[in-house]
């Protein structure tokens, strides 16, 4: 019998994962946390119902559920997440679409999900509740730290991505350039030079424009 698997969110970023998970048959989906809408619990969601908010971890944990992945985009809030439910006792899934290209020496942290399309070279490494999105590319020894994420299209070169940043659409990251904690670049940039920790950069060459809210996702 499959390990069973609750995704926690409910709108678009949880249905790419369900799908993953679908995909993967590694898991049985048992359904969807959500902390935001409390009224939706016990509504149907993308074929799995929706189990209330964190209010029922430990009801999880009664049901057998001893398996979570996020499915939302907010980088900081995953990992504060994840320390969450590892006190709780679950432990993180990942989701690797099975249409992703990962080079077999690459390492891939709990939690991280890398969608359809992406292609990763050798010597890579995925830190934990990394989002990495679809028809990326990752050049070889770049590395992500914990709960960064890349939308459709970048391309990342031989780099650091640091904790928690957040890479565009269609955004390039030259080899060689350091982006730091929790900085967040903007989508069709090009970055040609490292980028602090908290700043928010875009454009042709990518500039840095201000620092970046501590509220910001």
């Amino acid at each position: 019998m499959k390990p069973k698997l609750a995704i926690w969110g409910a709108s678009g970023h949880a249905m790419v994962v369900a799908d993953i998970i679908r995909r993967c048959d590694e898991y049985h989906l048992a359904g969807f946390l959500d902390d935001v809408n409390p009224e939706r619990r016990g509504s149907c969601f993308f074929g799995a119902p929706i189990l209330g908010g964190r209010e029922q971890l430990d009801e999880l944990l009664q049901q057998n559920i001893r398996h979570i992945i996020f499915g939302f985009g907010n980088n900081d809030m995953r990992l504060q997440l994840a320390e969450l439910v590892r006190k709780h006792g679950f432990k993180l899934a990942t989701a690797i679409d099975p249409r992703a290209m990962i080079a077999s020496d690459v390492p891939v942290g709990e939690g991280t999900v890398i969608k359809a399309g992406s292609v990763i070279d050798p010597g890579v490494r995925i830190g934990a509740n990394v989002y990495i999105g679809a028809k990326t590319s990752i050049a070889h020894e770049a590395t992500f730290e914990d709960g960064a994420s890349m939308s459709a299209g970048a391309d990342v070169g031989k780099c650091s991505i640091g904790r928690a940043s957040f890479i565009g659409i269609s955004a390039t990251v030259k080899p060689g350039v350091n982006v730091g904690r929790r900085a967040l670049i903007g989508a069709g940039a090009v970055v040609v030079r490292d980028i602090p920790d908290e700043s928010v950069a875009y454009g042709v060459p990518a500039r840095v424009h201000r620092k970046r809210d501590p509220e910001q996702q």
